[in-house]
C-alpha cells in the first residue's frame, strides 16, 4: 500500500498486529529515508513491570536502527514533537498518549493541535501513521473513568479518522481498508 506523504490511522485491538502494520506501511513510505518513531509509553523498569518493559524492548527489537525515536510518553506533547519531525513519522499510540492526559483532554481539545500539525505535515509531503486502540471493540468499562476514556479515544479515533487519507482496521494481524460511508 502507498501513503506517499498521506496520513494513514491504524486501528486495531490489543495484540491485533496494528503496531507491525504500521511499522511496514511507513517503512515503505520512506523508502529507505529517515523515518521518526514517536512512542508515547514509557520504558519501565524491568523488576516493577516486566510485561510492559518486555512489549516495549519487542517494539523497539523490530524498528530499523536508523529510524530515529522522540519519548513523547503519556500525555505529552504530541503535536509539538510531530511538527518538529521533518521526514516519516509513526506515532505509536494515540490510546497510550491519551491516557496521559490529567482529564481526557477536559477541558480543551487535544485533537486540535494534533489535527493543525498532521494538515502542515501532509502540505510539507510528509508521511505520517497513526496508531490507535479501536475502542468499540473491547469490555464495556464498569468505572466512571474507564467510561470517560473510552469516549475520548473514540471521538479522538473519529477525529483523526476523518482528517485521514486511509483508515486501515487491523484484525489477527491483518490490515482492513476502511472507506467513508456517507449518511443516510
Amino acid at each position: 500500500m502507498d501513503i506517499g506523504a498521506g496520513t494513514v490511522l491504524v486501528l486495531g485491538g490489543a495484540r491485533s498486529g496494528k503496531s507491525e502494520v504500521a511499522e511496514r506501511l511507513v517503512a515503505a513510505a520512506s523508502a529507505g529515508a529517515p523515518v521518526t518513531y514517536l512512542a508515547t509509553g514509557q520504558a519501565a523498569d524491568t523488576a516493577v513491570d516486566p510485561e510492559w518493559a518486555a512489549r516495549v524492548a519487542a517494539h523497539r527489537a523490530r524498528r530499523p536502527a536508523s529510524w530515529g525515536s522522540v519519548e513523547v510518553g503519556p500525555g505529552g506533547d504530541l503535536a509539538g514533537a510531530l511538527g518538529s519531525t521533518t521526514c516519516a513519522a509513526l506515532v505509536d499510540s494515540l490510546g497510550t498518549w491519551l491516557a496521559g492526559l490529567a482529564d481526557f483532554g477536559e477541558p480543551g481539545d487535544p485533537a486540535a493541535e494534533i489535527l493543525r500539525t498532521l494538515g502542515a505535515r501532509r502540505a510539507a509531503g510528509r508521511p505520517t501513521v497513526l496508531v490507535s486502540e479501536e475502542v468499540g471493540l473491547g469490555v464495556h468499562p464498569s468505572s466512571t473513568a474507564g467510561l470517560r476514556f473510552r469516549d475520548a479515544l473514540g471521538t479522538l479515533n473519529r477525529r483523526i479518522a476523518a482528517a485521514s487519507d486511509q483508515v486501515l482496521l487491523v484484525v489477527a494481524g491483518r490490515a482492513l481498508a476502511l472507506s467513508e460511508v456517507a449518511a443516510p
